[in-house]
């Protein structure tokens, strides 16, 4: 499982750039470096609990216990702080995904603009809020063309007529598809949680184990 998340992460930054790079705030959060991390702790993680279990090592299995602790409460913390400040969250995200649309045809942010094009075809959305978004970043009354709700070459330029294009943000449909995907969403991560205090729970008992072996031994 990590190897392929490392494997992806590796392509998508190789092959794509900045792909779905959208924030100009946080440039390294991107799809390839989020996956490249994740595929990265899930090794680092797993390669512990294994040796650990495999050479009877304590001081190994307490290691694994520890990192999945932390994991454990840093989501924890991370999930309490997102639903205490989530007006702030929203607020800031909007503001910043706006910034961004600003390098939409700047150079170097070839990547930038594909996840644009791409996000607005797939969810039938225009610009952060609306499609009045672009107005200040390709001129008025002009739009991408993935925007449209035929897409065809330079459509979007000089549309007068906004019955043609989608109406919807593409922050708000991104919204919806949490809304309406949130039980298998929640469904994954009770998955991961369980997990997590499964592998927890095992290396504590092994750990234990070995701990009242050794003293057996001693005596």
């Amino acid at each position: 499982m990590w190897l392929r998340a490392l494997g992806v992460g590796i392509w998508l930054s190789v092959s794509q750039g900045n792909f779905a790079t959208f924030s100009p705030s946080f440039p390294s959060l991107s799809a390839a470096n989020l996956v490249i991390a994740i595929g990265t702790i899930i090794m680092v993680t797993g390669f512990l609990g294994c040796l650990g279990a495999i050479k009877e090592n304590k001081c190994l299995l307490l290691s694994f216990f520890i990192v999945l602790l932390i994991i454990l409460l840093a989501e924890l913390i991370l999930l309490i702080l997102f639903f205490v400040y989530i007006d702030k969250v929203n607020d800031n995200a909007i503001k910043d995904l706006q910034e961004g649309l600003k390098l939409y045809n700047t150079e170097n942010n070839v990547g930038l603009k594909n996840a644009w094009n791409i996000i607005q075809a797939e969810m039938q959305c225009c610009g952060v809020l609306d499609y009045k978004d672009w107005y200040q970043v390709l001129g008025e009354n002009t739009v991408p063309d993935r925007c449209c709700m035929e897409n065809a070459q330079d459509c979007g330029r000089n549309s007068t007529n906004t019955n043609l294009v989608w109406k919807t943000g593409c922050y708000e449909k991104v919204k919806i598809w949490f809304d309406d995907n949130k039980h298998i969403l929640g469904t994954v991560g009770m998955c991961v949680l369980i997990m997590q205090i499964l592998g927890m729970a095992f290396s504590m008992t092994l750990f234990q184990q070995i701990h009242r072996t050794g003293k057996k031994y001693d005596a």
